[in-house]
């Protein structure tokens, strides 16, 4: 069949739903599907950052084609990328189904309007994330709550399917009232990271960690509770003087807070803004020489760089919000705090520092029995019954 994904950004742009896209796009290519990928010339979103100029914006791939539409948006808060000729573009390609990614998106607009003027069906993956969890200010959060409730109803009842990825994802999305059609619950798969290259150095002497380190993945964000992990991480690193704090993702906005609390806290030594890693090799060696990672957000939908530790054997302290109860099981695989709960938090990294067994055992318990569940085949396996199902095939 011919499966059209749309999706804000894909690869080299970095990301969760991002790779999610590259990884279902790839192996529906495999199973001798073709998969045309529509995507914007973005590398970031918000602030807008475009992908550099060689980087083609119809790229042939073995599954099909990639094509990098030219994204505009309002302005400010008003943020909301539109891809220019997505319709059209559909519209010559003539896909047999649209799988469209990420609920709140002009993509999701363009498919509903696409199966009204063609019959095309289309599904929704969406990556749903609550009001309270999106970034942005008050403006924007109140433009999303109009959405919810005067303009979302339609565009969602008008999917074959909605997918989601947890229990957790699809009770805040019946929160919104909305009529559903048929939900399937289908978790992610992990991407396996290459290992790092026999005899290569450590991951401190590379980046000049100079001590062993708590570690955290993922975009400098406002709803991935760095403001609360870094006193947490002060009292840790009170205890013991040769702790520090690696953080590893693009800036998305809190960069310059978080800057400026180490300093307030007189942690400038201790902490290491890294930014964004293209080397996956040397993502799975932070990982591999941690003593633990953290996520403490505020919301996950699912939290696939804990699947990326684990899968290295490191243990986790993660909040237990959205999606990540689901796998990370406490006191097993990793341990887990209430989100913004600053006592329970500095608890748990003390805890998780301080006794080198249980790190052991909770990374060996993750690594073996929970990272072997999440494979993007089942994903694509799952994703065929669906399509067919949806076509009546």
């Amino acid at each position: 069949m011919k499966v059209a994904q749309l999706c804000t950004r894909y690869p080299p742009g970095p990301g969760g739903v991002e790779r999610h896209v590259a990884e279902v796009a790839t192996r529906l290519g495999a199973r001798g599907h073709t998969v045309e990928v529509y995507t914007s010339d973005l590398y970031r979103e918000f602030p807008m950052q475009r992908l550099p100029p060689d980087v083609p914006r119809e790229e042939r791939v073995p599954f099909g084609t990639v094509h990098r539409l030219r994204a505009w948006s309002l302005p400010g808060e008003l943020h909301y990328p539109f891809f220019r000729g997505l319709e059209n573009a559909l519209q010559r390609d003539r896909p047999d189904i649209v799988h469209t990614h990420t609920y709140g998106t002009n993509q999701v607009a363009v498919a509903r309007r696409h199966r009204t003027r063609t019959g095309t069906p289309f599904v929704l993956t969406a990556h749903f994330h609550p009001i309270w969890s999106i970034y942005g200010g008050w403006l924007r959060h109140r433009i999303r709550g109009f959405y919810d409730r005067r303009l979302a109803g339609p565009v969602v009842a008008a999917a074959s399917r909605v997918i989601v990825q947890t229990h957790e994802e699809e009770r805040l999305l019946r929160t919104l009232g909305l009529r559903l059609p048929p939900v399937e619950i289908l978790p992610p798969g992990y991407s396996p990271l290459p290992s790092p290259p026999d005899g290569a150095p450590s991951f401190r002497d590379r980046m000049g960690i100079p001590g062993p380190y708590v570690l955290f993945v993922g975009r400098l964000a406002s709803n991935k509770g760095l403001v609360d992990l870094l006193p947490a991480f002060g009292a840790l690193a009170r205890d013991d003087p040769d702790a520090h704090l690696v953080l590893v993702g693009e800036d998305g906005g809190m960069r310059a807070t978080l800057e400026a609390r180490v300093r307030g806290l007189g942690l400038e030594s201790k902490v290491h803004f890294l930014g964004h890693l293209p080397d996956d090799a040397l993502v799975a060696a932070a990982y591999r020489d941690a003593t633990f990672s953290v996520l403490p957000s505020e919301y996950e939908a699912f939290g696939l760089v804990l699947l990326e530790s684990l899968a290295q054997g490191t243990p986790v302290v993660a909040s237990r919000v959205g999606g990540i109860p689901e796998f990370i099981e406490d006191e097993r695989t990793g341990l887990l705090v209430p989100p913004g709960d600053l006592p329970a938090l500095t608890e748990a990294l003390r805890r998780l520092w301080g006794d080198p067994a249980l790190a052991r055992r909770l990374g060996r318990h993750g690594r073996t029995e929970v990272v072997p569940r999440y494979t993007w085949d089942r994903v694509v396996d799952r994703l065929e019954v669906v399509y067919r199902e949806v076509l009546g095939h």
